[in-house]
């Protein structure tokens, strides 16, 4: 059976960004990225190619010889099929995530979102991805977000935050800096039917620099938001929104600094699953992995609470 060759990456965070120019310059598909409680960051790369991984390897051994590289052999079988019996329906917040084969199911009042699950992040299972979900929805039930504004959705993965909003009537702008995700966007645009107002395109803040949205969502990792965040804050129009997301519990002191400027911010949170071999959180601590959605304006907690529960 054809194998499957895995290399995992652990790095400090503030080796992150070259960490990640080498994995895109030598991954042949997309890769994976997380937050680990430690504050470092795990990418990992699956290749086809043996060879491909341990040319990886030996670059970011070099470059990064602090890193440390595990790696594995895996059979492989039928990633569709493996998808496919993963992907089933999310629900967050007003939305309901649906992959392709599924597309024809009830919603049951929710608003009906699909995403073909490729390499792209972004399919609505991770927590993150949920609570951005839920805040949208939340700002859109306080009557904050509205029909006719403009987002944008930076680093869009899958393009899933951007297609929810033009389901709730705004139109936007979409940019990553992986050509797999802006691939992988486009296609899930044409499968909703919203490709006419989201506008999606390779590259990062430098696309929009001087111009202004209703609302700007980023869910990304906790480095690369802070070091945005000069460049972020300006794109939210006064009295706009911003939705941060990507981040552990243990860094949130550190994006509400990066961030202060924009005032006191609303907080959801969701813990990681309890079979992630990552968990550091003990009795003591039981928060400690939490991942964190911040978003202002801040609606206040118990509006927010009875909005999140439907209630009118």
């Amino acid at each position: 059976m054809p194998q499957l060759y895995r290399l995992d990456i652990v790095v400090a965070e503030e080796d992150f960004p070259l960490a990640e120019a080498l994995v895109a310059q030598s991954a042949g598909s997309g890769w994976e990225e997380e937050s680990l409680p430690t504050g470092e960051m795990l990418l990992r790369v699956t290749s086809e190619s043996e060879e491909e991984r341990e040319h990886l390897a030996q670059s970011v051994s070099v470059m990064l010889p602090g890193s440390a590289l595990s790696r594995e052999t895996l059979p492989d079988t039928d990633w569709l099929a493996g998808w496919r019996s993963y992907f089933t329906p999310v629900e967050a917040g007003d939305f309901l995530i649906l992959p392709p084969w599924m597309k024809d199911e009830a919603a049951e009042g929710r608003i009906p979102v699909v995403i073909e699950p490729k390499s792209a992040f972004g399919t609505g299972h991770h927590p993150t991805t949920t609570m951005c979900l839920e805040a949208i929805s939340l700002l859109h039930r306080a009557g904050i977000l509205k029909a006719g504004q403009r987002f944008l959705d930076m680093g869009t993965g899958t393009g899933i935050l951007g297609i929810g909003c033009v389901k709730l009537g705004l139109s936007g702008f979409g940019a990553d800096i992986d050509p797999l995700s802006i691939s992988n966007s486009r296609e899930n645009c044409d499968m909703n039917g919203v490709s006419g107002e989201f506008e999606i395109q390779e590259g990062s803040v430098e696309l929009v620099q001087g111009q202004r949205f209703d609302v700007v969502i980023a869910n990304i990792l906790a480095g690369p938001l802070r070091e945005m965040a000069p460049m972020l804050m300006p794109l939210v129009k006064p009295g706009g929104c911003l939705i941060l997301s990507g981040f552990l519990s243990v860094q949130v002191s550190g994006m509400k600094d990066a961030y202060a400027a924009m005032g006191e911010a609303g907080e959801l949170r969701m813990p990681s699953p309890a079979s992630d071999p990552t968990r550091s959180a003990s009795r003591e601590n039981p928060e400690a992995d939490d991942w964190v959605c911040l978003y202002w304006p801040r609606v206040g907690e118990k509006q927010a609470l009875s909005r999140m529960k439907g209630e009118k």
